[in-house]
């Protein structure tokens, strides 16, 4: 539950709200506010940024949470050395190395972006978990993987303003038969106004096309149209909104102890506006996280 203070938060500005919550432990000049970048760098996930994720939600994670969210999505799939799992939305690599180390399973890791799968891949490589888990590149403007291959799916807000229909045709494809499928996803139930000034800021800090996001009914029909029995659909946006907040809070915490530098705190404060802007979304109800839970018609 969110406490009056933070549902403060949730009335300001995001930058507003992220010079109150981070100007006294960064001590940034006063006259600049806390200052945050015109333009994020070229580079989505660059090393500067996978530090401050990191320090939030643990050791190559992009999800609030980290390794807890990550095993209570994963648990209900039953997994086990004896089982091979398709990973979408491997993140830095933290999802795979929990999976193996927790639960023995095999794990196909796929990104995106070029630069995390390095660091998938490091990530892994440094742990030497390279035997039970591999980090690969996809394309979810064309997706493929090896068919009829993995026990079960895993796949983390795969979408990413491509096609449903498309990358849940290619995830079934892979999966063998009766295989089960855990998948989160960001959706709007009503369209995004792209000239929304919150919706806009949004957009640009995460990269995303407003408009080109799914409702959870479609995603649901999706799913059944792929022979899936659709087990679970629920929304677990205010868990995520409670372990964001929670996240932000051991940061600030440990940044009283440590002091960042100048660039650091530049990153901290734009890493900032990006969740203060999903999170106030969530609130006002224009954007949702949904989980579905499917399992697989059992035909070859």
């Amino acid at each position: 539950m969110l406490t009056p203070a933070m549902r403060n938060w949730f009335g300001r500005s995001a930058r507003s709200t992220v010079t109150m919550l981070l100007e006294p432990t960064l001590t940034l000049p006063a006259e600049h506010g806390a200052e945050v970048p015109d333009k994020p760098p070229e580079s989505l996930w660059h090393a500067g940024r996978l530090a401050v994720t990191d320090a939030l939600w643990g050791d190559g994670y992009l999800i609030p949470g980290g390794e807890i969210e990550l095993l209570r999505l994963a648990k209900p799939l039953g997994l086990s050395a004896a089982a091979s799992l398709l990973l979408l939305g491997a993140g830095a690599g933290g999802a795979a190395c929990s999976l193996v180390t927790a639960l023995g399973v095999w794990v196909n890791g796929f990104e995106a972006d070029p630069d995390l799968v390095a660091a998938a891949g490091q990530r892994v490589a440094n742990r030497n978990l390279g035997k039970r888990a591999r980090i690969d590149f996809w394309n979810p403007a064309d997706p493929s993987f090896a068919y009829n291959y993995y026990h079960h799916a895993l796949a983390l807000e795969p979408l990413m303003g491509h096609l449903a229909e498309a990358i849940l045709a290619a995830i079934s494809a892979a999966l063998k038969p009766g295989g089960q499928l855990m998948m989160t996803e960001l959706v709007a139930d009503a369209p995004l106004n792209p000239a929304d000034a919150l919706v806009a800021q949004w957009a640009r800090l995460e990269r995303r096309d407003p408009s080109a996001l799914p409702t959870e009914i479609a995603i649901t029909r999706v799913l059944g149209r792929q022979g899936y029995d659709v087990r679970i659909v629920e929304d677990v946006s205010q868990r995520v909104m409670h372990q964001g907040i929670m996240g932000w809070r051991r940061m600030v915490r440990a940044m009283q102890d440590a002091k960042p530098s100048r660039e650091q705190a530049k990153l901290v404060v734009h890493e900032a506006e990006v969740w203060l802007l999903r999170l106030r979304l969530f609130r006002e109800g224009r954007l949702r996280l949904v989980r579905w839970h499917a399992i697989g018609n059992g035909s070859g």
